[in-house]
């Protein structure tokens, strides 16, 4: 069990916690999230014992270990097999010792504990780890200097998986990973047998890998049990109801003060008016915490082309005398809103490229309307930024005829602000580097916009953002993408790039993940089953069960609005009562869990009626 007791810590004068206290039940797998900036990273860093509390106290079980992922992994000769077992120390260590030692007792030892390890099955376990961050057989044999700082990034985070601390803690896990490794990671993590901290504005990871949500916020932590649609809508009820509470205070403090003023200078008054003023100092302030400002963007719009404005037949690309892509028949119209999805190394970013005039077609036809503008978005973009110049020194440079006032309106439709635009690029954060990038990308009112994984570093409010954005663009939308929230908010359709060629996916992205998932397991032997008559008994039968899964699913929702109401109390969130608050945010959390099941069964039923009466 993790216990963070009463923490305060500042960052130059600056605090991040004030009292800040939160209890991490063992084995649970917690969500942080909180504005950028808030101090989530330097949580993991007072966790870790990298930095010292001014007060306050974070404990765990004595010999508990700690694991994260490192900043890189070193660009060594080691293979990729051999770096991801050394992370597992003490199986390292024990190795080492058992070819040395002499004492007949010390080598018992050693191979018992080698035993309880599992240290012999060790060099499968990291394999597979391996290969579901996209690495093949071939792959891990190879040097880590053979990979690029992204790809070790990936070895970094299978040597900390595979060693398996009591507490892992991750901070944005997702960020170099592509669709498939994402998907592979949050099954991973949902079956991870300690307990996990994530920092992610992954929407799916948070919904799908955890199972609490640790919030941190005005300089406290509030512990959510649910995933982070549970917590989005219990933190709503609270919000509401905080606002409200503040609107009827204020209304009796300017009541107030309004008595104070109308009669202070009089003597016959003054008694009341002085009663009255030890009213207002007796109100204490209601916190209504404010979701952060959505940062909005604001894409220029293109003209209308005549459809389509690309279509290839036949076409083949790839690099020097290496094609890597072929087959391919392909149209793209203005409205189309397409995902691109297949493993990393198939060809997504070739067929970007291709699309927006980087690579050339090798052979085949390519048709574009004559007047088609492309913007492009690559996450390597956002670190070819300028780091010695402004953001206003890039629009300077692209725009000179425009006037600082029109630059600086482009900025802010991009959600930078005055000050941030007179910043070195280089001291602006990740999240704002990727904001002037989608701001360049966009600037000429392109037709067609290619984004690779554009949400890289964009905290949740901007990824919400961008979605309103894409959703009211009116040009083309090319989408590589590792947020499956985002792919099924914005996509209506899927290209399946596999096998040297892209074709339509013609399943949705559920399928597409549940393939993914059952990918490496193997197929289950089934036995043809002749079909059962229908008779009027079972369909009957049929019929009382959807109706008892409808009469279920009454009584759930009208627990789940009443526990609803009782987390809108802002009192329960006072520290007295932390323990009854928890009770309550549990009831809650088995109350979705047990409506979701009821929906399940009752759509089952229903499905299984229809079939009946077809």
């Amino acid at each position: 069990m993790l216990r963070i007791s009463d923490i305060t810590y500042a960052v130059d004068g600056r605090n991040l916690f004030e009292g800040a206290s939160a209890t991490i039940p063992e084995g649970h797998k917690v969500g942080l999230v909180g504005r950028n900036g808030t101090g989530k990273t330097t949580l993991f860093r007072l966790i870790r014992g990298e930095l010292v509390l001014e007060s306050g106290d974070i404990s765990l079980p004595s010999r508990a270990r700690i694991g994260g992922v490192a900043q890189e992994v070193p660009s060594s000769d080691v293979s990729l097999i051999d770096t991801v077992l050394a992370a597992d120390k003490e199986r390292a260590a024990l190795l080492a010792e058992a070819e040395h030692a002499t004492d007949p007792a010390r080598i018992a030892e050693v191979q018992a504990r080698l035993n309880d390890i599992d240290a012999w099955s060790a060099e499968g376990r990291a394999a597979s780890i391996l290969k579901g961050l996209g690495f093949d057989d071939e792959d891990q044999k190879r040097p880590c200097s053979d990979y690029s700082g992204g790809w070790r990034m990936r070895v970094a985070l299978a040597g900390v998986l595979f060693s398996k601390p009591d507490l892992l803690l991750l901070d944005e896990p997702t960020n170099y990973l592509d669709l498939e490794g994402a998907v592979w990671l949050e099954n991973y993590l949902a079956r991870y047998p300690h307990t996990v901290i994530i920092i992610s504005h992954d929407r799916g990871l948070l919904n799908r890998a955890v199972g609490g949500i640790l919030h941190l916020e005005d300089k406290k932590l509030t512990f959510y049990q649910g995933n982070y649609d549970s917590f989005v809508e219990t933190r709503a009820a609270r919000l509401a109801v905080a606002e409200s509470e503040a609107r009827k205070q204020e209304a009796r403090r300017a009541h107030l003060q309004s008595f104070v003023d109308r009669f202070r200078a009089k003597a016959s008054k003054a008694v009341q008016a002085q009663s009255r003023l030890k009213m207002i100092a007796k109100l204490k302030p209601i916190n209504t915490p404010q979701e952060a400002a959505l940062r909005a963007f604001s894409f220029p719009e293109p003209e209308e082309l005549s459809p389509p404005i690309v279509n290839i037949e036949g076409g083949a690309t790839g690099y020097g005398d290496t094609t890597v892509l072929s087959r391919l028949n392909l149209r793209i119209d203005q409205d189309d809103r397409i995902a691109l999805l297949g493993k990393n190394g198939q060809g997504k970013s070739t067929l970007s490229k291709l699309l927006s005039d980087r690579l050339a077609l090798m052979g085949g036809r390519m048709v574009k309307s004559s007047k088609l503008r492309i913007g492009y978005f690559a996450q390597h973009q956002v670190d070819e930024l300028h780091i010695d110049e402004t953001p206003l020194d890039h629009l300077r440079r692209l725009r000179p005829a425009e006037g600082p006032g029109k630059w600086r309106s482009r900025l802010a439709g991009f959600g930078l602000t005055a000050n941030q635009a007179d910043t070195l690029v280089g001291r602006l954060s990740g999240g704002q580097k990727a904001r002037l990038s989608l701001l360049l990308a966009t600037i000429d009112a392109p037709h067609m916009l290619i984004l690779d994984e554009p949400t890289n570093h964009l905290d949740m409010e901007s990824r919400e953002a961008l979605v309103e954005a894409l959703t009211a663009y009116s040009g083309a939308v090319i989408l590589v993408s590792h947020d499956m929230h985002l792919l099924g908010l914005v996509a209506d359709r899927l290209w399946l790039v596999s096998d040297g060629t892209v074709k339509p996916y013609e399943g949705d992205l559920e399928s597409y993940r549940d393939m993914l998932l059952a990918r490496d397991k193997p197929a289950a032997k089934t036995e043809a089953v002749k079909p059962k008559k229908v008779t009027r008994e079972s369909v009957q039968a049929l019929r009382a069960e959807v109706k008892k899964g409808e009469q279920r699913i009454e009584k759930l929702n009208e627990m789940r609005d009443k526990l609803a109401k009782i987390l809108a109390n802002p009192e329960l969130y006072e520290d007295a009562r932390r323990g009854e608050m928890e009770v309550w945010q549990r009831k809650y959390a088995e109350v979705m869990d047990g409506l979701d099941r009821a929906e399940t069964l009752w759509m089952t039923a229903l499905e299984k009626l229809e079939e009946a009466q077809a």
